[in-house]
């Protein structure tokens, strides 16, 4: 009589023998196309991988952020404080706000301009740039400086790290 575990290993074994019979047949064409496919699916992960320091920073601003914010709307919806204290912590959302827009605003130009993903941070008159390009020269964030400086009439203090 056969069992379930004799009717698994026939069936497990003919997939196996199939599979093999059908890669033995398998033209080398095919198999070159999918040693090329494996190769650029590596390119791309290590591509990813300098987008991944990029979004880690993008996920901590963005925490921050969020922080700020809540701690503001806190302030806005509590009941005991002040008309002066809530207009403030309006104020203060509507400002991160604002700075949220222009940093955004700022990487989207740099990405138009230079095809680079980038991370914007404003502190005033300090703007900080982190580009993903492995290959960067001293003339490419000169160019970045520049761009991102066009955008203001008064004198910002603009840096560019690459990642």
């Amino acid at each position: 009589m056969i069992n379930k575990k004799n009717i698994w290993f026939l069936t497990l074994f003919s997939l196996v023998l199939v599979l093999s019979v059908y890669y033995i047949t398998m033209p080398n064409d095919v198999l070159l196309e999918t040693s090329k496919s494996i190769d650029s699916i590596e390119t791309s992960v290590v591509e990813e991988s300098e987008a991944a320091s990029l979004v880690a920073l993008r996920v901590e601003k963005e925490e921050k952020v969020l922080n700020e914010m809540e701690n503001l709307n806190n302030i806005l919806t509590d009941v005991a404080k002040t008309t002066e204290e809530k207009n403030n912590a309006y104020e203060k959302m509507k400002s991160l706000n604002d700075v949220k827009s222009e940093e955004s605003s700022l990487e989207k130009k740099i990405k138009d301009a230079f095809n680079i993903s980038s991370v914007v941070t404003l502190d005033g008159d300090k703007i900080n740039v982190v580009a993903s390009k492995t290959d960067h020269t001293k003339e490419l964030a000169n160019n970045i400086m520049r761009t991102v400086q066009d955008n203001y009439e008064n004198k910002m203090y603009v840096s560019v790290k690459f990642e």
